[in-house]
Protein backbone atom coordinates (compact mmCIF):
# COMPACT_ATOMS: atom_id res chain seq x y z
CA UNK A 1 0.00 0.00 0.00
CA UNK A 2 1.36 3.60 -0.70
CA UNK A 3 0.19 6.99 0.85
CA UNK A 4 0.53 10.07 -0.99
CA UNK A 5 0.38 13.68 1.39
CA UNK A 6 -2.59 14.71 0.07
CA UNK A 7 -4.12 18.54 0.55
CA UNK A 8 -7.35 20.35 -0.23
CA UNK A 9 -6.30 23.75 -0.60
CA UNK A 10 -9.26 27.00 -0.96
CA UNK A 11 -8.14 29.51 -3.50
CA UNK A 12 -8.37 32.77 -4.58
CA UNK A 13 -10.15 33.72 -1.45
CA UNK A 14 -8.22 35.04 1.93
CA UNK A 15 -10.64 33.04 3.99
CA UNK A 16 -11.90 29.29 4.32
CA UNK A 17 -14.90 27.54 2.94
CA UNK A 18 -14.92 30.23 0.08
CA UNK A 19 -12.82 30.34 -3.53
CA UNK A 20 -12.10 27.26 -5.13
CA UNK A 21 -11.19 24.11 -3.36
CA UNK A 22 -8.42 21.57 -5.16
CA UNK A 23 -7.07 19.13 -4.18
CA UNK A 24 -3.33 18.69 -3.77
CA UNK A 25 -1.27 15.04 -4.24
CA UNK A 26 2.50 15.36 -3.54
CA UNK A 27 3.21 12.31 -5.40
CA UNK A 28 6.77 10.35 -4.82
CA UNK A 29 6.50 8.19 -7.39
CA UNK A 30 4.97 8.30 -11.24
CA UNK A 31 1.21 7.19 -10.85
CA UNK A 32 -1.08 6.55 -14.35
CA UNK A 33 -3.53 8.48 -16.00
CA UNK A 34 -6.20 5.86 -14.42
CA UNK A 35 -4.78 6.39 -10.68
CA UNK A 36 -4.80 10.06 -11.21
CA UNK A 37 -8.02 10.01 -12.68
CA UNK A 38 -9.54 7.90 -10.01
CA UNK A 39 -8.12 9.63 -7.05
CA UNK A 40 -9.31 12.89 -8.23
CA UNK A 41 -13.48 10.75 -8.42
CA UNK A 42 -12.60 10.05 -4.67
CA UNK A 43 -11.60 13.80 -3.83
CA UNK A 44 -14.61 14.94 -5.53
CA UNK A 45 -13.29 18.41 -6.66
CA UNK A 46 -13.08 19.87 -9.61
CA UNK A 47 -9.58 19.65 -9.73
CA UNK A 48 -6.64 17.80 -7.96
CA UNK A 49 -3.19 18.89 -9.22
CA UNK A 50 -0.37 16.25 -9.12
CA UNK A 51 3.13 17.38 -8.09
CA UNK A 52 6.30 16.11 -8.43
CA UNK A 53 9.11 17.59 -7.56
CA UNK A 54 11.77 17.28 -10.57
CA UNK A 55 15.53 15.29 -9.68
CA UNK A 56 18.29 18.01 -8.17
CA UNK A 57 15.58 20.58 -8.61
CA UNK A 58 16.08 22.49 -5.30
CA UNK A 59 12.94 22.44 -4.17
CA UNK A 60 11.92 24.87 -6.99
CA UNK A 61 11.06 22.73 -9.83
CA UNK A 62 7.98 20.65 -10.27
CA UNK A 63 6.24 19.06 -12.39
CA UNK A 64 2.59 18.99 -12.61
CA UNK A 65 -0.96 17.81 -14.18
CA UNK A 66 -4.60 18.33 -13.73
CA UNK A 67 -7.62 16.10 -13.02
CA UNK A 68 -11.26 16.93 -13.01
CA UNK A 69 -13.67 13.60 -11.71
CA UNK A 70 -14.17 13.44 -15.67
CA UNK A 71 -10.83 14.06 -17.42
CA UNK A 72 -7.17 15.62 -17.51
CA UNK A 73 -7.18 19.22 -17.63
CA UNK A 74 -4.32 20.63 -19.64
CA UNK A 75 -4.14 23.92 -17.63
CA UNK A 76 -5.88 25.06 -14.39
CA UNK A 77 -5.18 27.90 -12.20
CA UNK A 78 -7.05 27.39 -8.86
CA UNK A 79 -4.94 24.21 -8.73
CA UNK A 80 -1.57 25.90 -9.47
CA UNK A 81 -2.43 28.54 -6.61
CA UNK A 82 -2.94 25.75 -4.51
CA UNK A 83 -0.42 23.74 -5.44
CA UNK A 84 2.49 26.69 -4.59
CA UNK A 85 0.69 27.75 -1.61
CA UNK A 86 1.36 24.18 -0.20
CA UNK A 87 4.77 24.18 -1.62
CA UNK A 88 5.78 27.69 -0.02
CA UNK A 89 4.34 25.76 3.85
CA UNK A 90 6.53 23.13 3.03
CA UNK A 91 9.35 24.77 2.25
CA UNK A 92 9.43 28.18 3.58
CA UNK A 93 12.53 29.32 2.05
CA UNK A 94 11.69 29.11 -1.18
CA UNK A 95 10.46 32.28 -3.18
CA UNK A 96 10.01 31.01 -6.57
CA UNK A 97 8.50 28.07 -7.86
CA UNK A 98 8.30 27.24 -11.45
CA UNK A 99 5.99 23.91 -12.74
CA UNK A 100 6.11 22.26 -15.87
CA UNK A 101 2.59 21.01 -17.09
CA UNK A 102 2.13 18.10 -19.32
CA UNK A 103 2.18 19.84 -22.42
CA UNK A 104 5.57 21.17 -21.33
CA UNK A 105 4.81 24.59 -20.70
CA UNK A 106 5.94 26.81 -17.78
CA UNK A 107 4.52 28.73 -15.15
CA UNK A 108 6.60 30.50 -12.82
CA UNK A 109 5.35 31.45 -8.95
CA UNK A 110 6.63 33.48 -6.43
CA UNK A 111 5.29 34.56 -3.16
CA UNK A 112 4.82 38.16 -2.20
CA UNK A 113 3.96 38.64 1.13
CA UNK A 114 0.40 36.78 1.47
CA UNK A 115 0.02 36.50 -2.21
CA UNK A 116 1.20 34.35 -4.87
CA UNK A 117 1.70 35.36 -8.30
CA UNK A 118 1.84 33.25 -10.84
CA UNK A 119 2.50 34.06 -14.46
CA UNK A 120 0.56 32.44 -17.46
CA UNK A 121 0.36 32.39 -21.04
CA UNK A 122 -2.34 35.14 -22.84
CA UNK A 123 -4.46 33.68 -25.36
CA UNK A 124 -6.75 35.15 -27.55
CA UNK A 125 -10.11 35.06 -28.75
CA UNK A 126 -11.95 34.82 -31.73
CA UNK A 127 -16.07 35.25 -33.10
CA UNK A 128 -18.15 32.00 -32.79
CA UNK A 129 -21.85 31.97 -32.38
CA UNK A 130 -23.59 30.97 -29.46
CA UNK A 131 -26.36 28.25 -30.13
CA UNK A 132 -29.70 30.18 -28.78
CA UNK A 133 -30.41 26.54 -26.88
CA UNK A 134 -27.61 27.54 -25.03
CA UNK A 135 -28.04 30.87 -24.17
CA UNK A 136 -31.60 30.12 -23.36
CA UNK A 137 -30.36 27.46 -20.97
CA UNK A 138 -28.40 29.40 -18.90
CA UNK A 139 -31.19 31.76 -18.23
CA UNK A 140 -30.28 34.82 -20.48
CA UNK A 141 -31.81 36.61 -23.10
CA UNK A 142 -29.50 38.66 -24.64
CA UNK A 143 -25.76 38.73 -25.06
CA UNK A 144 -23.45 41.05 -26.15
CA UNK A 145 -21.09 39.11 -27.65
CA UNK A 146 -19.99 35.59 -28.29
CA UNK A 147 -16.09 34.07 -28.54
CA UNK A 148 -14.33 31.84 -28.31
CA UNK A 149 -10.88 30.29 -27.14
CA UNK A 150 -9.20 27.60 -28.82
CA UNK A 151 -6.54 26.59 -26.81
CA UNK A 152 -9.04 26.05 -23.63
CA UNK A 153 -11.85 25.12 -26.02
CA UNK A 154 -14.26 27.68 -23.88
CA UNK A 155 -16.85 29.82 -25.36
CA UNK A 156 -17.01 33.36 -23.55
CA UNK A 157 -20.47 35.10 -23.57
CA UNK A 158 -20.11 38.62 -22.95
CA UNK A 159 -23.68 40.36 -20.73
CA UNK A 160 -23.98 43.79 -19.71
CA UNK A 161 -25.26 43.05 -15.69
CA UNK A 162 -23.06 41.85 -13.45
CA UNK A 163 -26.71 41.30 -11.07
CA UNK A 164 -27.92 38.78 -13.32
CA UNK A 165 -25.00 37.48 -13.78
CA UNK A 166 -24.64 36.59 -10.02
CA UNK A 167 -28.54 35.19 -10.19
CA UNK A 168 -27.96 33.00 -13.28
CA UNK A 169 -29.08 29.51 -12.27
CA UNK A 170 -28.96 27.73 -15.65
CA UNK A 171 -30.76 24.67 -16.42
CA UNK A 172 -27.36 22.21 -16.80
CA UNK A 173 -29.40 19.43 -17.96
CA UNK A 174 -30.42 21.78 -21.46
CA UNK A 175 -27.04 23.30 -21.30
CA UNK A 176 -25.01 20.17 -21.70
CA UNK A 177 -27.49 19.04 -24.37
CA UNK A 178 -27.01 22.36 -26.36
CA UNK A 179 -23.44 22.38 -27.31
CA UNK A 180 -21.31 19.30 -27.67
CA UNK A 181 -17.74 20.32 -28.90
CA UNK A 182 -16.89 22.55 -26.11
CA UNK A 183 -15.27 21.96 -22.54
CA UNK A 184 -17.39 25.28 -20.96
CA UNK A 185 -18.80 28.59 -21.24
CA UNK A 186 -17.65 31.29 -19.58
CA UNK A 187 -19.84 34.21 -18.68
CA UNK A 188 -18.73 37.78 -18.32
CA UNK A 189 -20.20 41.60 -17.64
CA UNK A 190 -18.48 44.55 -16.49
CA UNK A 191 -18.47 45.18 -12.59
CA UNK A 192 -19.77 47.97 -10.72
CA UNK A 193 -18.70 46.46 -7.00
CA UNK A 194 -16.47 47.84 -5.15
CA UNK A 195 -12.92 48.17 -6.72
CA UNK A 196 -13.06 45.39 -9.68
CA UNK A 197 -13.12 45.67 -12.79
CA UNK A 198 -14.89 42.64 -13.93
CA UNK A 199 -16.48 39.39 -13.16
CA UNK A 200 -17.30 36.42 -14.29
CA UNK A 201 -19.20 32.67 -14.07
CA UNK A 202 -17.45 29.53 -15.47
CA UNK A 203 -20.04 26.46 -16.23
CA UNK A 204 -18.62 23.59 -17.81
CA UNK A 205 -20.52 20.41 -17.28
CA UNK A 206 -18.84 18.86 -20.76
CA UNK A 207 -15.70 18.32 -18.79
CA UNK A 208 -15.79 19.11 -15.17
CA UNK A 209 -18.41 20.05 -12.39
CA UNK A 210 -21.61 21.73 -13.48
CA UNK A 211 -20.12 25.33 -12.11
CA UNK A 212 -16.09 25.89 -11.21
CA UNK A 213 -16.52 28.52 -8.23
CA UNK A 214 -12.92 30.61 -9.02
CA UNK A 215 -11.35 29.82 -12.58
CA UNK A 216 -7.53 30.93 -12.78
CA UNK A 217 -7.70 29.35 -16.24
CA UNK A 218 -10.13 31.12 -18.07
CA UNK A 219 -7.91 34.49 -17.52
CA UNK A 220 -6.04 33.73 -20.01
CA UNK A 221 -7.93 35.13 -22.47
CA UNK A 222 -10.42 36.51 -20.21
CA UNK A 223 -7.87 39.50 -19.37
CA UNK A 224 -7.18 39.98 -22.44
CA UNK A 225 -10.37 40.82 -23.46
CA UNK A 226 -11.43 43.22 -20.89
CA UNK A 227 -8.00 44.58 -21.01
CA UNK A 228 -9.09 45.69 -24.70
CA UNK A 229 -12.34 47.23 -23.74
CA UNK A 230 -11.40 48.73 -20.29
CA UNK A 231 -8.19 49.87 -22.20
CA UNK A 232 -6.31 48.76 -18.80
CA UNK A 233 -3.22 46.19 -18.56
CA UNK A 234 -3.76 45.62 -14.23
CA UNK A 235 -7.27 44.65 -13.27
CA UNK A 236 -9.16 43.09 -10.55
CA UNK A 237 -11.55 40.04 -11.11
CA UNK A 238 -14.41 38.80 -9.78
CA UNK A 239 -16.10 35.55 -10.10
CA UNK A 240 -19.34 36.12 -7.97
CA UNK A 241 -19.93 32.42 -7.79
CA UNK A 242 -21.80 31.28 -4.45
CA UNK A 243 -18.16 30.92 -3.06
CA UNK A 244 -17.00 33.44 -5.00
CA UNK A 245 -13.15 34.67 -4.93
CA UNK A 246 -10.86 37.50 -6.15
CA UNK A 247 -7.64 37.98 -8.35
CA UNK A 248 -5.76 40.80 -9.66
CA UNK A 249 -4.27 40.19 -13.18
CA UNK A 250 -1.60 41.93 -15.26
CA UNK A 251 -0.84 41.60 -19.21
CA UNK A 252 3.18 42.00 -18.83
CA UNK A 253 3.49 41.90 -22.76
CA UNK A 254 1.75 40.01 -25.68
CA UNK A 255 2.17 36.72 -24.77
CA UNK A 256 2.77 36.57 -20.64
CA UNK A 257 0.53 37.61 -18.08
CA UNK A 258 0.40 37.45 -14.14
CA UNK A 259 -2.85 36.48 -11.67
CA UNK A 260 -1.86 36.78 -8.01
CA UNK A 261 -4.53 35.89 -5.21
CA UNK A 262 -4.45 34.29 -2.13
CA UNK A 263 -5.47 30.32 -1.26
CA UNK A 264 -6.34 28.85 2.55
CA UNK A 265 -5.04 25.43 3.40
CA UNK A 266 -8.08 23.59 5.11
CA UNK A 267 -6.93 19.92 5.17
CA UNK A 268 -3.71 17.96 4.94
CA UNK A 269 -3.57 14.06 5.09
CA UNK A 270 -2.38 10.72 3.70
CA UNK A 271 -4.69 8.84 0.94
CA UNK A 272 -3.55 5.35 0.33
CA UNK A 273 -3.67 3.49 -2.50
Amino acid sequence: MTSITTYVVDSFTNQPFKGNPAGVCIIEEKLDDAQMLLIAQELGLSETAFIQKKEQSNNQEFTIRYFSPKMEILLCGHATLASAKVLFSIYDSVENINFTTNENLSLPVQRKGKQIQMTFPIYDTSPMPAPKHLIEALGIKTIINSVYNSETNILLLEIDDRDLLESLRPNFVDLYNSHQKINGVLVTAPSTKGNYDFESRYFWPWSGTNEDPVTGGTHTFLAKYWSEKLNKTKMNSFQCSERSGFMTVELLNDNQMTISSEAQIVLEGKLFI
